[in-house]
């Protein structure tokens, strides 16, 4: 298409010179413009109005025309210099996109170190309307439009930036960048629950588009009947195999947790899957005993473009660890907050994080390992006050581990909310850490006594309960109904050391003093 592109530009340049090369012989052989019966011309105002004077003999001056036309024909020279400068600058950046572009081999496939380049821009211009509609309208609104459809880095794109810019120099044409929407997979850990077909159900239920969402369902067990239930859904899914079934050789202590290292090395490989051999940017991660909210996709699109410019953020999640009825606002189902605690359970990852966490993946217990500050780097995911995933598993490695006391109370959301549509900036760090402290520290600092009995206390908050040591924090969250363990410090859904929940109807910020700097460690 650029190549026949091109062709045309050269060959409308071609005809462009020749006519006018026509036009300048025409120019030169006329007869001087002058009034009928004085040698021709026909124009108003004859010889003095063109510049063309008698001689005193009664002759025309011909130095005088000669110099006129070839003040005409440098001009003209000027006009066709200026435009075969911007052909030139049209094709050599069209060149350039050519050859960022996808290279096949002899055999039809694309050769794998051609795999990471993005596809070369799409060109159109887009003519103005007619000039009685656009009459009103100012020069800038006249201006043809030059659209072009390219996909931009996560991080952004200088050399795209560049050559547009280039471009609009050289036209001085509207020029309208449009990146498609980004492929989202929804990556389903699988194993031998056939209950996973209640997961698959509400995400086929809730999908908007089988092209933009594609569902990977990765197998590992080998267990024939899930394997089935899979396979039923036909071409709707994705089904892949993880092919080492093999027993892990673990130390004597740890035989009792081979499910976990099982786990782990298939998060690898399914991981390793989509990234590196479907080459997708970005992947959602489900278990196979998750069901997801109606907006779980919304939700995610939405937040796609905030995990790709801030790098401050690793992950967006899809769940609450204090997520329980009595603990979240229903009214406040479009709540979005930062947290310093992984939390997992649906959650989003992109391919250059990835990168970093493959080559030292662990071999068991991997989300406990996401949340060491040698992974987390001191950045940050995204959770939501009401979940949009609820677990229905209580049969797994973890034996039903907190799934009778907490998970099974998660509450998760009905209503779609329309976060596509929203202004999420405020989830940039420069912008929710100064509100977020600002809220937090000066709401007022009450007992956890007074929470509970309520007399004194006015309003819905919000308000705030102060801990001050590893234990203090414990004894606090069991008062107040919230999850008391912390993972290097960091307490479950807090941000800033900072937990946010509900406590009989009212807004409750448990929190460190003021003047938080970083975690400890040491309190695990």
């Amino acid at each position: 298409m650029v190549r026949k592109r091109g062709s045309l530009i050269l060959c409308g340049a071609f005809l462009f010179v020749a006519c006018n090369g026509l036009l300048l012989l025409f120019l030169w052989g006329r007869t001087p413009i002058g009034r009928f019966g004085e040698g021709g011309g026909a124009e108003p105002g004859g010889r003095e109005e063109w510049g063309v004077a008698k001689t005193k003999g009664g002759g025309t001056n011909l130095a005088g025309e000669v110099i006129r036309l070839a003040e005409e024909v440098e001009s003209e020279l000027e006009t066709q210099k200026e435009l075969l400068k911007q052909i030139q600058s049209h094709r050599s950046l069209w060149e350039k996109r050519r050859g960022m572009g996808r290279r096949q081999t002899d055999g039809g496939k694309v050769e794998n170190k051609e795999k990471e380049h993005k596809p070369p821009p799409q060109l159109s211009a887009v003519p103005p309307k007619d000039d009685s509609e656009n009459k009103d309208q100012s020069p800038e609104e006249n201006t043809p439009e030059l659209i072009i459809t390219a996909v931009r880095d996560s991080k952004g794109d200088t050399q795209l930036d560049n050559e547009i810019k280039e471009l609009t120099d050289y036209t001085k044409l509207n020029v309208t960048v449009i990146s498609p929407q980004v492929v989202i997979p929804i990556l389903v850990i699988a194993c031998d629950r056939v209950t996973v077909k209640r997961s698959l159900d509400k995400l086929i239920q809730y999908r908007p588009s089988a092209e933009l969402y594609p569902i990977i369902v990765s197998q590992d067990c080998g267990h024939a009947e899930t394997a089935q239930v899979i396979g039923s859904y036909g071409s709707q899914v994705a089904h892949i195999s993880q092919p080492d079934l093999s027993v892990i050789r673990v130390r004597p202590e740890h035989r009792k947790f081979q499910g976990y290292y099982k786990i782990a090395r298939h998060y690898r490989w399914a991981l390793n899957q989509v990234f590196n051999t479907l080459s997708h940017s970005t992947v959602v991660i489900v278990e196979d005993d998750l069901e997801v909210a109606p907006d779980f996709f919304e939700y995610f699109r939405a937040l796609h473009p905030i995990l790709t410019s801030d790098p401050t953020l690793w992950c967006a999640s899809a769940w609450n660890d204090n997520g329980r009825e009595g603990l979240v606002d229903p009214g406040k189902a479009d709540l979005l907050y930062r947290t310093d605690f992984f939390p997992g359970l649906g959650w989003m990852l992109l391919k250059d994080i990835w990168a970093e966490l493959e080559p030292k993946w662990p071999t068991a217990f991997w989300d406990d390992w996401m949340r060491h500050p040698e992974q987390r780097k001191e950045r940050s995911c995204i959770r939501p006050e009401i979940s949009r995933t609820m677990t229905f598993g209580r049969k797994g490695v973890s034996l039903g581990q907190f799934f009778d006391q907490y998970l099974r109370y998660i509450k998760l959301n009905t209503d779609f909310v329309p976060f596509t549509k929203q202004d999420l900036s405020y989830l940039m760090k420069e912008n929710f850490d100064v509100n977020f402290v600002k809220q937090v520290y000066s709401a007022p600092l009450i007992k956890v006594e007074e929470l509970q009995q309520g007399g004194g206390l006015t309003g819905t908050g919000p308000y705030r309960v102060q801990y001050s040591s590893r234990d203090n924090f414990k004894v606090l969250a069991r008062n107040l109904g919230v999850m008391d363990d912390l993972k290097s410090g960091v307490p479950r859904a807090g941000y800033r050391g900072v937990v946010s929940f509900l406590s009989r109807g009212r807004r409750v910020f448990l929190t460190p003093p003021e003047g938080w700097t970083k975690y400890d460690v040491s309190w695990s």
